[in-house]
């Protein structure tokens, strides 16, 4: 994955799915890199894999971790602390967040076909 330096990169990526009938995962942890070394810290967490969704407009805003928005018919799926990005060879857009080890914190992905 690369780094997020240019917003407009991701914002253009994102275009090629707008009006498009595509499936999301969208998932954040702070898990096992949380938890088990800190008993003050609570383990959260969410996940959804292929969930069929069509958004109207897609944002990328912030600087450097950025936050990135899909807006939906009836609202919005959002991600906050994304850093990486790959457009992959099955053309599926792939965003994450890793904290300052390098460790995953959340992730949003797009793509025409189930993960």
């Amino acid at each position: 994955m690369k780094r997020i330096y240019d917003k407009e990169v991701v914002h253009n990526a994102m275009q090629a799915f707008v009006n498009e009938e595509v499936y999301l995962h969208l998932e954040t942890t702070n898990g096992a890199y949380a938890s088990h070394f800190n008993d003050k810290m609570m383990t959260v967490g969410a996940f959804i894999r292929n969930v069929r969704i069509t958004f109207e407009r897609g944002s990328i805003a912030g600087t450097d971790p950025y936050r990135v928005g899909l807006k939906l018919n009836g609202g919005w799926v959002y991600a906050e602390g994304i850093t990486h990005y790959e457009k992959d060879e099955k053309g599926r857009l792939l965003l994450a967040g890793h904290n300052d080890k390098g460790q995953l914190a959340v992730a949003l992905q797009l793509s025409k076909t189930p993960f």
